[in-house]
């Protein structure tokens, strides 16, 4: 490589370091303006909001199946590096054509904003954060890129000294290629700022780093768990019935019979847990209906609640998967609700919107047949956790969560599924989809090594609204064998399960599969998750010794 070459090659990596330096003031600046604004208005949140929106179905599946609950760590860190990659490529141009790479933060600008506006819920504030941190931006790069050129000093003295220098890319020579009859003769004030050029990329760093931390601290004030915390549910106007005994197997690695909430799943399509004020909230039942109604969460609180045990699953939970979680729930009743608006002739739908514009369908009879189905408000003896659907959250027993478990619930629309698509159904799921009988192997875990002799199985099955009336294992394939159950805690919850098996040296598959309250045999039939839940026969490979 030439000196020159070489010279290109550094004066660019100094034009890529200020592209990355821009982008993080950029950042940093957004996130302070969001501080104020809110956190939804963050032009990373609205860009990878868009993005989990524009995702194909199977590769969300993937993502959820591989990433869990981390899944949306990774689509972040994704967005991160590819923001990282684009700052690059218009600050290597910039130190050529600084015009080019204003254009690209434009660029940038213009996108956050499009994907910030994309929200229903958005206002014109909510563009403030992208707008403002690309003008300060393109500030920071205007000054970065400057600093990482040859000083005017230079280039005058080389210009002066003939018209042959003028010819001289005089922007791309550093001291080392000075013609040996300008060499000390140029000042040594006057060679490239390097030193001016990092002062001012720590400065950039500086106020990158110092905007986003101040904006961190000034989103904790959107932060409702101390609203959370001095919520006091009353007393539930209908008790659950005592959990009977020996619901719970004291098998060690056994699921619990309840879920805790730290350890129960979260499935859903928000990067920023939506932050709810109680104070602010509302249910609003709309649409076919006679008398619309409009409750605050003082109001819902006040109605007669209902406490009431309830498996829910995801219907991305693959075969043996970990999405689903059985709680003691408490709520108001949702036909109740439904019945006091009065449901017009010819409805069949509600179509439920949470406050983060999540919307899901649910049949009206399906509601209406006689389940628990709930606007919870309690989950455990607790308020809802923030991040399963504070202050409230619907709940209908039997269905996948996303035809039935509206997280923040906030309006009721009773309409036709003729005239409106859920966000899922549009994206080609179900329009309906009752939870499919299920079974699931806790213990052993998979590849596990034991030691032959009399060996505990277990695990838990499901089909909420159905109840569980059998579990059978067989092993290597043979006749099946029927597993102990657990005492049943009504039909809407799962039930443990256990069978003893002897078991001889070598390499083992373990098969579960379970038959419901109605006689239905779990199916062997093997499919995916889409379009309306996962089938098949959970097992586990183990090694005895």
């Amino acid at each position: 490589m030439t000196k020159g070459n070489l010279a290109s090659v550094r004066r660019a990596l100094r034009g890529a370091l200020a592209g990355l330096l821009a982008a993080g003031v950029a950042l940093g600046v957004a996130e302070l303006v969001a501080g104020v604004t809110g956190p939804l208005s963050s032009p990373v949140i609205a860009v990878g909001g868009v993005a989990i929106n524009l995702t194909p179905v199977p590769l969300k599946d993937f993502a959820i199946a591989h990433f869990g609950s981390n899944d949306k760590n990774v689509l972040l860190l994704g967005i991160v590096v590819q923001l990282a990659l684009f700052a690059v490529v218009i600050g290597a141009l910039a130190v050529r054509w600084l015009v080019a790479g204003l254009a690209g933060l434009a660029l940038f600008g213009a996108l956050g904003v499009s994907a910030v506006e994309s929200r229903p819920s958005a206002g014109p504030a909510d563009a403030l954060p992208t707008l403002v941190g690309v003008a300060v931006a393109a500030v920071a790069m205007t000054f970065l890129i400057r600093a990482a050129r040859i000083e005017p000093r230079r280039r005058a003295a080389l210009r002066g000294a003939g018209s042959g220098a003028d010819l001289l890319p005089t922007d791309l020579l550093p001291p080392d290629l000075l013609p040996p009859d300008l060499v000390g003769t140029v000042p040594a004030t006057s060679r490239p700022g390097r030193r001016r050029f990092l002062a001012m990329g720590a400065g950039a760093a500086l106020v990158a780093v110092a905007a986003g931390g101040a904006g961190e601290l000034l989103l904790r004030r959107f932060n409702v768990s101390a609203l959370r915390a001095a919520v006091r549910l009353p007393a539930p106007a209908f008790k659950a019935p005592a959990v009977p005994a020996g619901t719970a197997l004291k098998i060690p690695g056994i699921t619990p019979f309840y879920t805790s909430d730290n350890s129960f799943y979260r499935v859903d399509t928000d990067l920023v847990v939506p932050q709810v004020s109680p104070q602010e909230w509302t249910l609003r039942i709309t649409g076919m209906v006679d008398h619309p109604i409009e409750l605050s969460f003082a109001d819902l609180l006040r109605l007669p609640l209902i406490e009431h045990d309830m498996t829910l699953v995801c219907v991305s939970n693959q075969v043996g998967g970990p999405y689903a979680g059985n709680a003691r729930w408490l709520g108001a009743s949702l036909p109740a609700l439904l019945r006091k608006a009065g449901i017009q002739r010819g409805a069949d739908q509600v179509l439920s919107t949470g406050t983060d514009g999540m919307t899901i369908s649910t049949a009206v009879d399906t509601i209406m047949d006689g389940r628990q189905a709930l606007i919870a408000v309690g989950m455990n003896g607790q308020a809802l956790p923030t991040e399963h659907g504070f202050p409230a959250r619907m709940l209908v027993p039997g269905l996948y969560g996303y035809v039935s478990a509206t997280k923040w619930v906030t309006e009721l629309e009773v309409t036709t599924f003729a005239s409106q698509q859920a966000y899922w159904t549009q994206r080609g799921y179900a329009r309906q989809a009752l939870i499919h009988t299920e079974s699931r192997i806790d213990v052993p875990k998979p590849l596990a090594q034991l030691a032959a002799g009399r060996l505990a199985v277990a695990g838990v099955a499901w089909a909420p609204h159905r109840g569980i009336s059998r579990v059978e294992v067989n092993v290597d394939g043979g006749p099946w064998h029927a597993a102990k159950l657990a005492a049943a805690d009504g039909t809407d919850t799962w039930r443990q399960w256990s069978w003893v098996w002897d078991a001889p040296s070598g390499l083992h598959t373990l098969q579960v599969r379970a038959t419901d309250g109605t006689g239905a045999v779990q199916t062997s039939a093997e499919a995916g998750v889409f379009p309306s839940g996962a089938t098949g026969w959970d097992s586990v490979v183990v090694t005895v010794a």
